[in-house]
């Protein structure tokens, strides 16, 4: 579908109480649907939609076409929502951020006008459990701006001709003299709306030290802020990895972090509703969630004895490794995939909120208690993470 500002289609679209939940992806700038496909068919082998949507240039620059953008898929998931709630993950790729999820962000929590009313808008503020990351986000500075215009997955070209960049370089310049201030704002505007959504669900982000366009020390900084004001935050980072080709090349580490997170995402979600005395989707999107947390082994470990929402992480961004996480401390090696163990935690979240307690035969032990170092302190209160950015 085109709207203004750029187009969103159904990359997949599974419908009758077997999907999981929907994953909105945010493109790169002039990425194309076949660009899209790997992440589309990643995230349908997890048994989740994904509704994908491409901006137009211009849109990374006027706050107006990101709005009506918005707006129009905020829409589409509306209607969704409506017909079934189910949980929503944000995935944003590159200049995503900036295109698009930010005026999402913002109408959900209310601090931007939009075509629909603020209940509307709850009802998918309410579905929304994570966000994703990958090569982003991206300072809109004109030195990052310039470089992120001149790229080769933006150009199509392996080579920028001279006279392509004194001309971008020029623009850059002029519209720094001309827009200057009203630049500065939307930038500060964009950080802190990118910031006070840590409250909504956990992040996942990847990255790697040798990308130009999105720079480690912006993206460490943003996961470093992030975790600052609560949010539980995992980077994947390498050492050697191509700006939005991270799972091309590193294939296996991907799909088990994205694996892991989107499982995490389901409890959030799960236990959301429970805390709010609503009842999930169906019966058998339970039953798929139990399922497909059993089959595909996550490494649901991260999920910590005290809290399964978020659970802050504690490593110094400074790491070199080639694969680095901020819960590798706690974790060891991330992608030995350890079983799961059915009186576990989350194995008893998941029986919790699908398994009747009175079919007979079953065998249901309380939980085993957990003892260690607690890596919270206090009971869990979600609100308290609702803070302000400091930009």
């Amino acid at each position: 579908m085109w709207g203004n500002g750029g187009r969103f289609y159904w990359g997949r679209k599974e419908s009758g109480g077997g999907e999981v939940g929907i994953v909105v992806i945010f493109a790169w700038l002039s990425s194309q649907e076949r660009n899209m496909k790997a992440h589309v068919d990643l995230y349908g082998s997890l048994g989740w939609n994904s509704l994908v949507c491409h901006v137009d240039f211009l849109t990374l620059f006027l706050p107006e076409k990101a709005t009506s953008l918005a707006c129009r898929v905020l829409s589409e998931l509306v209607k969704e929502v409506k017909v079934r709630p189910l949980p929503i993950v944000f995935t944003s790729f590159s200049g995503g951020s900036k295109g698009c999820l930010y005026k999402v962000l913002q109408l959900v929590e209310g601090k931007c006008e939009g075509q629909l009313s603020q209940d509307d808008y709850q009802l998918v503020r309410g579905c929304i459990c994570g966000q994703i990351y990958d090569s982003g986000p991206i300072d809109f500075t004109s030195d990052v701006g310039t470089q992120f215009m001149l790229h080769p997955s933006v150009l199509k070209m392996s080579h920028t001709p001279r006279i392509v960049s004194w001309m971008a370089k020029g623009v850059a310049s002029g519209l720094d003299t001309l827009f200057i201030n009203r630049f500065e704002a939307e930038r500060a505007d964009y950080w802190q709306t990118l910031y006070s959504s840590v409250s909504m669900g956990p992040y996942l982000i990847f990255c790697s030290e040798n990308d130009e366009i999105a720079p480690y020390q912006i993206v460490g900084s943003f996961a470093q802020h992030l975790q600052e004001l609560g949010g539980d935050v995992k980077l994947v980072k390498w050492s050697n990895s191509p700006h939005v080709a991270h799972y091309k090349y590193h294939q296996a580490e991907y799909k088990a972090s994205v694996t892991e997170f989107l499982t995490k995402t389901t409890v959030v979600y799960i236990r959301r509703r429970q805390m709010n005395g609503e009842t999930t989707a169906d019966e058998g999107s339970c039953s798929k969630v139990s399922e497909s947390v059993c089959n595909l082994k996550s490494a649901v470990n991260s999920i910590g004895p005290s809290d399964p929402f978020f659970l802050p992480s504690s490593v110094d961004f400074s790491d070199t490794r080639e694969s680095g996480s901020l819960q590798d401390e706690q974790k060891g090696d991330l992608f030995h995939l350890p079983s799961i163990n059915p009186h576990g935690v989350l194995s008893q979240i998941l029986f919790d909120v699908c398994v009747p307690k009175n079919i007979e035969g079953w065998d249901i032990k309380p939980p085993v208690p957990i003892t260690g170092k607690q890596i919270r302190h206090g009971p869990f209160n979600p609100f308290r993470f609702i803070r302000r950015s400091r930009l």
